[in-house]
């Protein structure tokens, strides 16, 4: 270490040396956090406006959470599924009650719980729908971010994510997203080989993007009509972040097969988890598919507090008033010039910056310059979705921060 080199560069550096650069994160190096707040290995404070991508919905350090996992890495973390844990059956019940659904089925991060969800679909086109084997196909919308593994970056539109990873993993048919006539289409092309249509009800890595109004009804009347699952990647939209317990539910419609994560395991461990039907669910059996740490004891623990945390409402409900301050906020900002445009549903926005203000990128670590952590997206565009259980205060002090950087 150099006598002018700080900790925080000597952290960077040694990182960039011995990992694979597969992130470009910003130049923050984080040693705590508590709520909505993070410090950094200098001691200085930054507000939390990313919440691990929804991850961590109930913040950092959440006490409620941190005593949970404590009192059970004291008893028993894993035991596999090869034998049954006492914390097992008590996730599952809480899971599909909060889910208003009959079983589940758990893993361990998102892109675990896409995949299973499309083995459950084309398992169950074969087996219940009788769809002729290796025929099966889902429909998929463009800009969709579901994941990052062979088969889901088969269906990605986006080609940094895809580029240099084939061959690619047929049986996907991909249409605009929001198109409720494309969406028809091609369900009628298919005919009677698709056997389900997977969504995020809002697309966060596209830059938090609402459907119109009456897509997802629409989309629920016609999958219904022609036998076809709806499976909702509620992985970022869901538990609490938009205002309600799932993004769908702004419409008012209840899929067959919810797709969970991130917010499930706390912030504290990966779990994840598909909810549906016992019909759909039980196309399964032993040796088919399976997970060593899906549905393990510590991560059984973390997820029925969660879930004993939503059942109040009271976190769903914080995220619709303060997300309403948001969302007032940032349409001023819009109106004044510096701000082209502004999407999102509870405490999650997309934030177009007008371009000659500068990049998401740069946008970004000006703000972080201010003690503001946001992360960027699609060029002029930043992403905000902080812990739910933020202050206003601390809101408003972080859009004050937003308004100097978009002003200089």
């Amino acid at each position: 270490m150099t006598p002018t080199e700080r900790p925080s560069e000597r952290a960077i550096a040694a990182a960039e040396a011995h990992s694979a650069h597969n992130y470009h994160p910003l130049p923050v190096v984080v040693a705590s956090a508590e709520g909505a707040w993070m410090t950094d290995v200098e001691g200085r404070r930054y507000l939390d406006l990313l919440a691990g991508y929804s991850a961590l919905n109930f913040g950092h350090h959440n006490r409620r959470l941190i005593d949970a996992a404590k009192a059970q890495l004291e008893r028993v973390t894993l035991t596999s599924r090869a034998f049954h844990h006492d914390r097992f059956a008590a996730f599952c019940t809480e899971l599909a009650a909060l889910c208003g659904m009959e079983t589940v089925l758990p893993m361990n991060t998102g892109a675990e719980a896409i995949e299973t969800a499309i083995k459950t679909a084309r398992k169950w086109g074969y087996r219940v729908k009788g769809v002729p084997d290796g025929r099966a196909r889902i429909i998929v919308a463009d800009n969709n971010f579901h994941g990052r593994t062979t088969t889901i970056i088969s269906f990605s539109t986006d080609q940094e994510a895809r580029a240099d990873h084939g061959p690619y993993t047929p049986g996907f048919d991909i249409v605009p997203y929001g198109d409720l006539a494309a969406m028809e289409a091609a369900l009628d092309a298919g005919a009677g080989e698709t056997v389900a249509v997977l969504l995020e009800p809002i697309q966060g890595e596209a830059g938090v993007l609402v459907p119109p109004p009456g897509y997802l009804a629409g989309v629920r009347e016609l999958t219904r009509a022609r036998g076809v699952l709806f499976m909702a990647d509620e992985i970022q939209s869901g538990l609490g972040r938009t205002g309600k317990t799932f993004a769908c539910e702004h419409e008012g419609v209840v899929p067959d097969v919810y797709v969970l994560g991130k917010a499930l395991g706390g912030g504290v461990v990966p779990v994840s988890a598909v909810v549906s039907s016992a019909e759909v669910l039980g196309v399964h059996h032993p040796g088919e598919h399976g997970s060593t740490f899906g549905g393990n004891p510590l991560a059984c623990a973390v997820a029925l507090e969660v879930i004993a945390m939503l059942r109040t409402g009271e976190f769903q409900e914080r995220a619709a008033e303060l997300g309403s301050h948001l969302h007032r906020e940032l349409a001023r900002m819009a109106r004044g010039g510096a701000v082209e445009a502004v999407r999102g549903r509870g405490l999650w926005a997309g934030v177009d910056i007008e371009p000659s203000r500068g990049t998401g990128r740069q946008i970004s670590e000006r703000l972080m310059d201010r003690g503001v952590l946001v992360k960027d997206t699609h060029g002029s565009t930043i992403r905000i979705a902080p812990p739910l259980v933020i202050g206003k205060e601390d809101l408003d002090w972080a859009l004050d921060q937003l308004r100097a950087v978009l002003a200089a």
